[in-house]
């Protein structure tokens, strides 16, 4: 596959604090890549490192084939690394027509990328008068000016509304749905699992896992029982040779799976023990079980 971004053993101190440690991930042409971890795990100084801003300390990225120099690689991506930065008094249109002079790009892709967040009936309104979410629609209407070959992402839907976080998302998946590759950092577990494709989960600038997110949450899912003989069914449970590990909660068990199992198989089995179960579902497991058990195991 064609890599866009190769980074290896990367690392940045701030003094005594280590925020990237040892990084080594690539991002491939065509997919949706999301840098999950909660905040101060190192997503953003990653970002800010490959877009030039942050000075790395150890280690080494490269842009596509790794031939052009970054500064001349940035001029194939759109990033959007803080808030929205448009003057408050022009309108949407005067405002990409000034992104569209720095880059050098036609003023004709303006209607097109407004076209692509919503924004194209709301062109000649001031800036000050869009909601939040319509300010972030716009900023990533100018990362894609240029027509970048990937769009970076920091954060996007930080302090939307429910309705502003879907429309931002399904902007995401329109936008890789046509080919460019997307690179997102967030600490939200239901964005990464909605809209990425590939994960690179980080905990104090160490990457924990990096694949695919369905690879991740590929698991033989786990049943949620409930039994009146409670000690009898965990002594059971933990000698059963299908199930991984167990979890108590109150009277509620948790059993995972290492090994394809069906509700109804394990129902019958329970009942040859002598185990009426009172409460039995199965469920797959989530991005959010795995990345608990990920920093649960560091």
């Amino acid at each position: 596959m064609e890599a866009i971004l190769t980074i290896n053993n990367l690392t940045k101190k701030f003094g005594y604090l280590t925020a990237v440690k040892n990084l080594s991930f690539t991002i491939n042409k065509g997919n949706v890549y999301g840098i999950l971890g909660p905040n101060g795990s190192g997503k953003s100084t990653t970002l800010g490192i490959v877009l030039n801003v942050v000075n790395k300390t150890q280690g080494d990225f490269h842009w596509f084939d790794g031939t052009i120099s970054t500064h001349d690689a940035l001029k194939k991506v759109g990033a959007i690394i803080e808030r929205p930065n448009f003057y408050a008094y022009m309108t949407a249109e005067q405002n990409l027509k000034l992104v569209c002079r720095i880059k050098g790009v036609d003023y004709a892709k303006i209607d097109e990328k407004l076209e692509i967040v919503g924004l194209l009936d709301r062109k000649t309104h001031k800036f000050r008068t869009y909601s939040l979410g319509m300010k972030q629609r716009l900023a990533i209407a100018s990362a894609l000016l240029n027509d970048p070959e990937i769009l970076i992402l920091d954060e996007p839907t930080n302090g939307l509304d429910p309705q502003g976080i879907h429309q931002i998302r399904q902007i995401i998946k329109n936008i890789a749905a046509n080919g460019t590759t997307i690179l997102l950092a967030s600490h939200l577990l239901d964005e990464v699992e909605k809209v990425c494709t590939h994960v690179v989960v980080l905990r104090k600038g160490e990457k924990l896992y990096s694949g695919r997110v369905d690879e991740m949450i590929n698991s033989h899912g786990f049943f949620e029982l409930k039994a009146d003989k409670h000690e009898e069914l965990l002594r059971v449970l933990e000698a059963h040779n299908t199930i991984d590990k167990v979890k108590v909660e109150d009277e509620l068990i948790t059993a995972f799976l290492n090994a394809p199992m069906s509700a109804s198989e394990f129902n019958q089995f329970m009942f040859n023990q002598n185990i009426l179960l009172s409460h039995l579902v199965k469920r797959k497991e989530s991005l959010e079980e795995q990345f608990l058990q990920l920093t649960d195991q560091q």
